[in-house]
């Protein structure tokens, strides 16, 4: 029987948002994940997704 390791409790989203402005403004993830907790990828990942969430967003006023 294989055991999955428990899953994280999801991290704030204050802290999020806080990291994805760090990158955004040009920080490294790598360097975020050694002084925070998530990792890297996650804050890849929460990057991608706001730009996608924005880009929904915003899509139907680029159509008119």
């Amino acid at each position: 029987m294989t055991v999955m390791p428990r899953a994280h409790r999801p991290y704030p989203p204050e802290l999020r948002r806080r990291l994805v402005e760090l990158v955004r403004g040009g920080k490294n993830p790598e360097e975020l994940a050694r002084q925070y907790e998530p990792s890297a990828q996650a804050i890849r990942n929460w990057v991608v997704q706001l730009e996608r969430d924005v880009l929904e967003r915003f899509r139907p006023l680029m159509r008119q």
